[in-house]
This record gives C-alpha cells, structure tokens and sequence, in this order.
C-alpha cells in the first residue's frame, strides 16, 4: 500500500476511490495548507494530488523524496508545476483536461453576455438601492449577432466558446500554434490568423491558451491598443497572460470598451485599478466550479494517481 498525499479539499467521491487501494493524508483545513505544512506532509509520499494553489517544485520533490511517482494535478492548467523538476526526478505528472471544458465554456460566454451588455452595471444598480428609470439610451450595451469573436488559444475550451459564440451569430477567427481539425474550422466557420490580425478585428477577445514564458503578458498596452475602441476582453485561462496594469489603465482611458475577467495575474488579488471601474466584470476564478465538473476534475485526477502507482499509463500525463 502506498502512501498519497492530497493537498487540498477535493470531493469526498475521490478522497473513498484512493482511500480504497492505499493510505491517504488529505488535507482539510478551512484554508490552503501552508508552504511549511505541506512540506512536512509530502516527506515519504508515493502520490501527490495537487491543487493549483500549491506549487509542486524541486523544493518540495525533493521533499517527498526518491520514491515519489506521480503529481496529479486538479486541473488542466499545470503552472503551478515544475514538468522539468518532475521528469528530471522520474516523478509522472498529470492533469485533468477534457472534464471541465464545457464549465470553462459556459464561464467565458458569461463574461462576454455580462461585459457586453453591461450586466454588472445593472445588477449593482439595482442592489445599490438608487431610484432608476427605463429609457431608451439607459445602460445600452453591444450586441453579439454578426460581430466576430477572436479565440485565442483554440483548444478544447476555445473551440466549446466558439461553438457557444456562433449560437449567438459570432463569426470566429482564432489564432493558434497549429490549425485546428478542417471538420471543425467547418463547423465554426473559423479562420486561423495571425494575433495582430486578430486584435484589429475581433469585436470580442476571449484568451484560452496556456500560461507559460511565451504567454507571460501576451496581452499588454501594446495589444490593447490594437483592438478596437468599441471590442471586449475576456481572460478565463491564467491571469498572467494580462498585464492588469495595463488593461486597468485601457479600460479606464477608453482603449477598449470593456473587459470580464476569471484569472488574475497574483490571485486571489486584483489590481486595484480594476475594482473601481464599473466596465470590467469580475468573477472569483470559477471556470470550472459546478458540481459536477469540480468531481470529475477530482475523479480523474486520482484516476490518474491510482494508475501511476500501479504501474500503469495515466489517462492525461502533462506532456
């Protein structure tokens, strides 16, 4: 029996499924465990089921310990891990794409109907208690239909936003490191180009690609002021990939019309310049937070432990 150490609170469903084949030291506390904490608790483990709040480095590898097999991680992005560190340490790490596309999705849909037509606005006015009036120019946001939405990114979660925006009469553009399936560009109606391409002529910019040093601030002052005047921004993959000071800066100077925001560059703070401007939506980081997905995201990830410590290929090692 091996031992596996889970470092957050993650569905009980899991926590039994690894429970039933070795010894599990699951943390939960109310909070994240802490760095000191979670060092000692990995001293000794087999498997490690990581959230993304905790960073898997060589500090805490080396913490564990040789016999170390596997990083499972519960979620799709893998920031929060040193691959390198693993693989020099022949330590398998894994995450959970797939389960949590269509959540992701419906999240960056949210944001663009929420930015676009001024939702937040409205659902703070009206708690605010101030008197209000129906009008004919009262709180007019943009529509969707016959605009063009540019996925930057298009993976699984960029092609389930495209789908989603062209419900909504979107045209879709979408730029990418590789085409995408031809079946699929069909369907959409998506064309690839180039980035700058993409921010002249997107009415919406909604960011799916993964963070990284290539994509640190890929969207900075420089590719806001790109886009058009009138265009939105809409960010549910990692926070870093916005420079925030800039897009706060934009926002308030009209550089763009708004923007709706899941991720943050030093989650969980945000920019100050963002929380006082009433054309930026703010969401809590809940991309993948319903019910079900948030299970199957842990579901998988012991899956993914469980075949490690088996001796077993697992169904999505970080490649």
């Amino acid at each position: 029996m091996s031992r596996v150490v889970v470092t957050g609170r993650i569905p009980e469903a899991a926590i039994e499924k690894l429970r039933a084949e070795h010894d599990v030291d699951a943390w939960q506390g109310p909070e994240s465990i802490s760095r000191e904490e979670l060092l000692r608790r990995v001293a000794g483990a087999d498997g490690i089921v990581s959230l993304l709040t905790e960073r898997v480095d060589a500090e805490l590898l080396d913490a564990a310990g040789p016999q170390l097999k596997v990083v499972a991680n519960v979620a799709v992005g893998y920031d929060n891990i040193d691959v390198p560190a693993c693989t020099e340490r022949s330590v398998i790490a894994t995450n959970t794409p797939g389960v949590l596309t269509d959540a992701t999705a419906d999240i960056a849909l949210s944001l663009i109907l929420m930015a676009t037509r001024r939702l937040g606005e409205g659902e703070r006015l009206i708690r605010s208690g101030e008197a209000w009036k129906w009008g004919m120019f009262f709180l007019l946001g943009s529509s969707l239909q016959g605009k063009t939405l540019g996925v930057v990114g298009m993976g699984g979660i960029g092609q389930a936003t495209a789908r989603r925006a062209k419900a909504f009469g979107m045209e879709i553009v979408y730029q990418s490191r590789s085409e995408i399936d031809p079946a699929i560009a069909e369907e959409l109606g998506a064309r690839r180009v180039e980035l700058d391409e993409l921010l002249a002529i997107s009415d919406v910019v909604s960011l799916h690609c993964p963070y990284g040093p290539a994509t640190h601030h890929l969207i900075g002052a420089e590719q806001l002021a790109a886009m058009k005047d009138s265009a939105f921004l809409v960010n549910t993959a990692r926070g870093p990939i916005v420079d925030e000071a800039a897009l706060a800066s934009a926002l308030r100077d009209g550089v763009i019309a708004g923007a709706g925001l899941d991720v943050y560059e030093k989650e969980p703070q945000v920019d100050f310049g963002l929380l006082g401007l009433d054309n930026v939506v703010l969401l809590p980081h809940l991309g993948s937070a319903t019910v079900e997905t948030r299970t199957a995201m842990a579901m998988l990830a012991a899956d993914n432990a469980l075949a490690v410590l088996s001796g077993e290929r697992p169904a999505t090692p970080i490649r």
